[in-house]
């Protein structure tokens, strides 16, 4: 499996689509909208640039896309008018893989613009957008051009799924009965993508920049516990159960492996110390209920599942299963959410650029 080729969320605005199916992540946007401002007001404050240039990496498409610049922008502005200074211009990149679903970001561009110069009022300066697609694994912008980078429930994603997972039978990511060796690779991968990340931001981002990452992630040590692979556990119970009725190829199944890692605040840290280019201004966990919706019902779940992983599922299984996969899918997480208390956990780090 090609990561680059094939990871990407359902596009366009059907009812599968990450568009319409993407409450859980705006969710977590506005929790972690302190840090977000707390950040983009010591970086103006601190250096008062005439441009601020922002990127978004791992944008995906649908509303919130824009909504994060948005905020950052009002921030900005607030400050500005404050302070009694000259509005910057801002340049905004949206980053993420090629596969994504550019197009409905870009449709939706002059409406966004209009309705931002509405809301900042006069004197604030222009907004420019830049769709930039590429793997944030490796550098997508000139050395120290960013102001601000802002990533949110994308660099669990990782660029490739880890090598020597074959003992990971029955199991399409880390799970209880994964043995230790996979368990391994699947940290191996993690070091290796978000030192890389690290790495290309630290040069391309100016001194003092700054950048708030959100990760799905744990607050146990234990990477296989509960918290993080719980509702992958019950993907790979459906597919099982379709392998037993034929409707899967064996074989199929014993080769599919979700491509994310998702890390405790430890490991986290651990990362950036080890890079050294950032400082930590804060480390936090929160969480989230699967369903936004605060009932049993797995619908909603499950399409939110759906927008994010059908592409990968496609791309290995074929179409012909999907409707059934989730389907029972449906059913298994509506039975789990209503018995147990079903929570993401989410890891948001607020980082400086040392000098």
């Amino acid at each position: 499996m090609e990561i680059v080729k094939v990871l990407h969320m359902n596009g366009g605005m059907g009812d599968t689509s990450y568009a319409n199916n993407s409450l859980v992540q705006r969710k977590v946007i506005t929790m972690t909208k302190p840090i977000t401002e707390d950040a983009i007001t010591q970086l103006y404050c601190s250096t008062l640039p005439k441009s601020l240039v922002i990127a978004d990496l791992g944008c995906s498409s649908g509303p919130n896309t824009l909504f994060v610049v948005s905020e950052l922008i009002k921030v900005v502005n607030q400050l500005r008018q404050k302070l009694r200074h000259q509005s910057p211009e801002y340049q905004v990149f949206l980053n993420d893989l090629p596969g994504n679903d550019f197009n409905t970001i870009f449709k939706s561009l002059p409406s966004f613009q209009k309705k931002m110069s509405s809301q900042s009022g006069a004197g604030a300066g222009p907004c420019f957008f830049a769709g930039v697609p590429g793997s944030f694994y490796g550098r997508l912008f000139p050395t120290k051009t960013l102001h601000f980078v802002h990533s949110s429930y994308s660099l669990q994603w990782l660029s490739k799924v880890p090598e020597k997972l074959e003992g990971n039978k029955g199991n399409i990511y880390m799970a209880r009965t994964s043995p230790p060796s996979v368990l391994r690779a699947y940290h191996a991968q993690f070091q290796q993508d978000f030192s890389m990340f690290l790495k290309c931001r630290a040069e391309e981002l100016v001194l003092s920049g700054r950048m708030v990452l959100t990760l799905l992630g744990r607050r146990s040590e234990d990477p296989s516990s509960k918290e993080c692979c719980y509702i992958w556990e019950l993907l790979a119970i459906v597919l099982n159960e379709m392998v037993s009725k034929g409707l899967i190829e064996e074989e199929k199944m014993d080769s599919f492996n979700i491509p994310q890692y998702t890390p405790s605040p430890s490991e986290v840290k651990s990362e950036v110390l080890k890079e050294g280019s950032f400082s930590i201004d804060c480390l936090e966990v929160s969480e989230v209920n699967w369903s936004i919706y605060n009932n049993n019902d797995g619908y909603n779940v499950a399409q939110c599942m759906r927008a994010v992983a059908e592409p990968l599922l496609v791309s290995h299984f074929g179409e012909a299963i999907i409707e059934e996969v989730f389907s029972r899918y449906r059913e298994i997480l509506s039975d789990r959410i209503s018995k147990e208390n079903t929570r993401f956990v989410n890891v948001i780090v607020s980082l400086i650029k040392k000098e």
